[in-house]
């Protein structure tokens, strides 16, 4: 089977396990924040692969750099929200801190992403 570019990205391949991890967790929250956390939080993680397989499809470096921007973006945001999650006792510390270890190491990809595409955009 053909794989398309950003399937062959390890950054991807995170994202992907990181949204995975989100609906798997989200999905104990309470029925009240269907459409508060647990949407946001979804959408978010969802957001982060799209945006780096949007980004691949940019011919110009510095498109690419724009749409690893808002991945990383995106996975603060996550970050943010499962620690209100935390606050309001939806998830427990170590939930909190499983994730935090997912989170970590996908910012230094989508970071060192960045970098990468950015310095590219500046040799023009």
């Amino acid at each position: 089977m053909y794989q398309f570019g950003f399937e062959k990205l390890e950054v991807w391949q995170d994202a992907r396990k990181l949204t995975t991890a989100i609906y798997k967790l989200t999905e104990k929250f309470p029925e009240s924040e269907k459409f508060g956390l647990t949407n946001q939080l979804r959408r978010a993680s969802v957001s982060i692969g799209a945006n780096i397989a949007e980004g691949t499809s940019r011919f110009s470096a510095k498109e690419q750099a724009h749409f690893s921007s808002i991945t990383y973006g995106s996975l603060m945001e996550i970050l943010n929200h499962l620690i209100i999650a935390f606050d309001l006792g939806f998830i427990v510390e170590e939930e909190l801190l499983s994730m935090r270890n997912k989170i970590q190491p996908l910012s230094i990809k989508i970071n060192n992403l960045r970098n990468s595409q950015s310095a590219r955009d500046k040799k023009g």
